[in-house]
């Protein structure tokens, strides 16, 4: 069996990820003469620009594991909620921890690794960093020097760093590079539309269907055009009243930010070179969290890096804490979901893991010694997974959501799911 890596959202899971999937097993069995066991390590309550996902973490586990994953684990809060390159470290560093991961898999909008490799060689080149640290001093926003930059030293396209996906797929390369390189890379090409594409259909993008679920009569009939079966019956037994809308989050925010001291907003993950003082004049001329977003947005700062600061202000992750996770990497391995090749997996893991596995919360941390604050460091990583999903409950629409929460980290156990249907 070939232990095959993903770092992914699945939010939600759609035709898109299900042909990727596919695509890994058809590649494996060609090249490999094998089976691919996939291993999938997903973000948990809260994405990589900031979001609340639509569905908790474990019904996302149960759609991917139904949709040909066979474990899912979950990448802590301090790397899945952040830029492009600390999400592909956290993702790569946790899949080298298991001891048996062979290939990591990602999709891209380039059809071919090797360019995606120049750049990411090109990248990390000293005089590249000398460059680019002289265009952010000089106020320039990270992706447009670094283009810049790049086509200019290497002559690589500029379109191919302004993908999401080919940038996400470079970082896995320098993140392989730096942490795992005895893990092969295996670029699946993107079909059908392309991240930020508007319209629905059978390839359609994450992005359009969450635009599509926010309205308020959505058109089910293309929502089932895009989504494998399980998604699309999950979304109908959900809709409105089960998906979570980050929008919800602003109340809270302007509540936390009426209760912070300086010292402590300046403090948290995100808010330093003056961000602190913008979003306390722009949080008292804004309406929604949409409006405050829009306000907040420079040619510096673009809208990826300001969304993702409001849960890490609303959770009080700060910048020494983050800091802290990068020395560290993922410091232990949280299981939500899996099938039955899946339970072989975490049995080879255990035997060859770096990293504890955790399949329940409550064995490495309490509610109380959350609450008293005196944690190890990985109780503190862990605490701020259990807070996230306990913040995601407040994006509901749910009158008593805390109440409604339908799984805690704290009683939850990892989803064995029996007779998945895999391709």
């Amino acid at each position: 069996m070939h232990v095959i890596g993903i770092i992914a959202e699945y939010n939600p899971f759609h035709q898109g990820h299900a042909y990727q999937l596919r695509a890994i097993r058809e590649s494996v069995r060609s090249r490999f003469d094998d089976d691919a066991a996939i291993i999938a390590v997903m973000s948990g309550s809260f994405t990589q620009r900031g979001e609340a996902a639509i569905f908790d973490k474990w019904q996302r586990a149960d759609l991917a594991v139904r949709g040909g994953c066979q474990l899912v684990l979950e990448l802590p809060f301090l790397f899945a909620c952040r830029s492009a390159q600390d999400f592909a470290r956290g993702g790569v560093r946790l899949l080298q921890g298991l001891g048996c991961v062979e290939t990591l898999s990602f999709g891209a909008e380039c059809p071919e690794l090797t360019p995606l490799m120049t750049a990411a060689r090109a990248i990390d080149a000293p005089e590249t960093q000398a460059k680019l640290h002289e265009a952010l001093r000089a106020g320039a926003s990270y992706a447009k020097a670094l283009t810049a930059i790049l086509a200019q030293e290497s002559g690589l396209a500029a379109d191919l760093l302004r993908q999401p996906n080919n940038i996400l797929a470079i970082e896995y390369l320098r993140a392989l590079q730096r942490y795992a390189p005895g893990i092969e890379p295996l670029l699946v090409a993107r079909r059908g539309a392309g991240y930020h594409a508007p319209s629905l259909g059978h390839f359609a993008s994450a992005s359009a269907i969450r635009r599509e679920l926010a309205k308020a009569q959505p058109d089910f009939a293309a929502l089932e055009e895009s989504l494998p079966e399980a998604t699309y019956a999950a979304i109908r037994q959900a809709c409105p009243a089960e998906i979570a809308s980050t929008e919800r989050l602003f109340a809270p925010l302007l509540a936390r930010l009426l209760t912070m001291q300086e010292g402590e907003l300046k403090a948290v993950f995100g808010l330093q070179e003056g961000l602190a003082n913008r979003l306390l004049a722009k949080s008292a001329q804004s309406r929604s969290l949409a409006g405050l977003l829009a306000k907040m947005v420079t040619s510096r700062y673009p809208a990826s890096r300001i969304s993702r600061i409001i849960p890490h202000l609303l959770l009080g992750s700060t910048e020494h804490a983050a800091r802290t996770a990068d020395e560290t990497g993922p410091l232990y391995a949280r299981v939500l979901a899996f099938d039955e090749t899946g339970r072989e997996l975490l049995h080879e893991i255990k035997k060859r893991s770096t990293l504890p596995l955790i399949t329940k919360v409550s064995a490495a941390l309490n509610s109380r010694q959350r609450l008293e604050g005196c944690l190890t460091p990985l109780q503190a990583m862990l605490a701020l997974d259990t807070k996230a999903t306990e913040l995601r409950a407040l994006a509901l629409p749910a009158e008593a959501p805390l109440a409604s929460l339908k799984q805690s980290d704290f009683t939850s156990s990892p989803h064995f799911l029996t007779n998945a249907s895999h391709t």
